[in-house]
């Protein structure tokens, strides 16, 4: 499975974001997707998971109730949708796929993709 993220960018705070991760290959559908973040001089973590059908969704108590997570699987994305935005949000973020439920650690994703910087300014 080949991820492609894309969709971040520079936006104030209060604003929102769609991110968008592509995935290449027939399976899609058989792997929970995941998005992670990395801050400069941070450690990756975790953000929100859904499962292979969408069912179930998790998000990390820091975006709770701002961001929100989904997928087509007719069109092979998962979705982040970040509103509230806060500067603290600032990372690149990053989309996973794990063959499993979907879990909040990133060494359990079998596939990531390249990345997609978001910015926000306050």
């Amino acid at each position: 499975v080949q991820l492609q993220a894309s969709g971040g960018g520079l936006v104030q705070a209060g604003g929102s974001l769609r991110l968008s991760c592509a995935a290449s290959g027939r399976t899609f559908s058989r792997y929970a997707m995941g998005w992670f973040r990395q801050a400069p001089g941070k450690e990756r973590e975790f953000v929100a998971a859904i499962s292979w059908s969408g069912r179930s969704t998790y998000v990390a108590d820091s975006v709770k109730g701002r961001f929100t997570i989904s997928r087509d699987n007719a069109k092979n994305t998962v979705y982040l949708r970040m509103n509230s935005l806060k500067p603290e949000d600032t990372a690149v973020y990053y989309c996973a796929a794990d063959r499993n439920y979907g879990s909040r650690r990133d060494y359990e994703y079998d596939y990531w993709g390249q990345g997609t910087q978001v910015t926000v300014s306050s």
